[in-house]
């Protein structure tokens, strides 16, 4: 893949598709795209490393615990620290969200 909005599905899929872009010593970059998808309210996410996200395409709205919703357009990024528990109450509907992760450990305290 040399485009990261080549390829995206037409119609709604039963899951997101995760595509590893790059994987290095420390470093993971993956390329995500939902069509429709959201976390279960009983089931955040609860990584045990940094995340950093930015929006391509499509559009979502991103709950880190105890943080205001963020309502994500193309160009909007967020760092998620570890350990956050974060939902991903919507994406859009419509068409394809693309999402660039980048995912690295946590700073040691």
């Amino acid at each position: 893949m040399t485009n990261l909005l080549d390829a995206l599905p037409t119609v709604p899929l039963a899951d997101e598709i995760f595509t590893q872009i790059l994987t290095r010593e420390g470093v993971r970059i993956e390329r995500i795209v939902s069509t429709g998808q959201s976390t279960p309210a009983e089931a955040p996410w609860d990584q045990d490393h940094d995340e950093w996200v930015l929006l391509l395409a499509g559009s979502a709205c991103l709950r880190l615990d105890g943080e205001a919703d963020r309502v994500l357009r193309p160009g909007d990024h967020v760092l998620i620290p570890a350990r956050r528990r974060h939902w991903v109450l919507w994406t859009d509907p419509a068409g394809p969200t693309v999402w660039l992760a980048v995912h690295w450990p946590p700073k040691p305290d």
